[in-house]
């Protein structure tokens, strides 16, 4: 037998007993149950965050994605982002043209008097509530859920997070208004009013009237929330950089104390 022949017989020879020795070793070791604590879905789910975005009227969700690019702190590092769009539809102020819309809005400028479809606000409503659940669903804390909009987003926002059921991180109002009657409020929850408001709105906003967003606080108050009300001298129906960072601080606060109440 040549040297070749005999090396390959003995080379078929050792993966065979290594084979053997790999059965017998499956066969007498127990299955590990380190693998279900380090899934990284059981494991960091309370320490998520998410922040829900809501855009205004005509806009879409892709084009606000920037936004998150602001919030660089250690605290955002396991933060899920979503930035949703509104569905098409007709809207009144634009004589009925179709376009990226949460509700219908009937007249631009905005102002505290304007009137308001209310009927599609709770409809819209309904659907944030649906994306806010599956966050809960997966395992974050609602401690840990932001919604911020701005404009009709902003709007939004504030509807969504008064009749949520349940307590939130926070809302955050960029240039938005109060999109129902008081009527509304005896449908806020005891739990929904403990939820901290944070808005802000330039005084020089010619599509939604500073007076509109002015007549937020009192609308809160009256609900029995707080809301934390910054006005911006200059500043027009736009987000100013200030107004992000500010956001990423107020987020922050929430964020800590969030975490403080759970280990007490």
């Amino acid at each position: 037998m040549s040297s070749l022949v005999r090396f390959l017989f003995s080379l078929a020879a050792a993966i065979a007993a290594a084979s053997l020795l790999a059965a017998s070793l499956r066969r007498h070791v127990q299955p590990s149950r380190l693998p279900n604590l380090l899934n990284p879905g059981t494991m960091a789910a309370r320490n998520r965050s998410f922040v829900l975005w809501l855009h205004g009227l005509g806009d879409s969700g892709p084009a606000n994605e920037p936004i998150r690019t602001f919030f660089t702190a250690p605290e955002f590092r396991l933060t899920k982002w979503a930035f949703p769009s509104a569905p098409n539809a007709p809207v009144s102020c634009n004589h009925g043209s179709v376009m990226p819309s949460w509700f219908d809005i009937h007249e631009l400028p905005m102002t505290p008097g304007s009137p308001q479809d209310e009927s599609g606000v709770l409809k819209a409503v309904e659907n944030v509530h649906a994306m806010i659940d599956r966050e809960v669903a997966a395992g974050i804390h609602p401690d840990n859920i932001f919604v911020c909009g701005f404009s009709q987003g902003g709007a939004l926002t504030l509807a969504s997070v008064l009749l949520y059921p349940k307590k939130l991180g926070g809302g955050a109002v960029f240039s938005g208004w109060v999109p129902f009657g008081s009527s509304v409020i005896e449908r806020v929850s005891a739990e929904a009013r403990k939820t901290p408001i944070m808005w802000s709105h330039g005084v020089a906003d010619r599509v939604v009237l500073f007076e509109a967003g002015q007549a937020g606080p009192p609308f809160l108050q009256s609900a029995g929330m707080s809301c934390e009300f910054k006005a911006y001298p200059d500043l027009g129906h736009s987000i100013a950089t200030e107004e992000l960072t500010s956001l990423q601080a107020w987020i922050k606060g929430r964020l800590k104390a969030s975490s403080q109440d759970k280990e007490s």
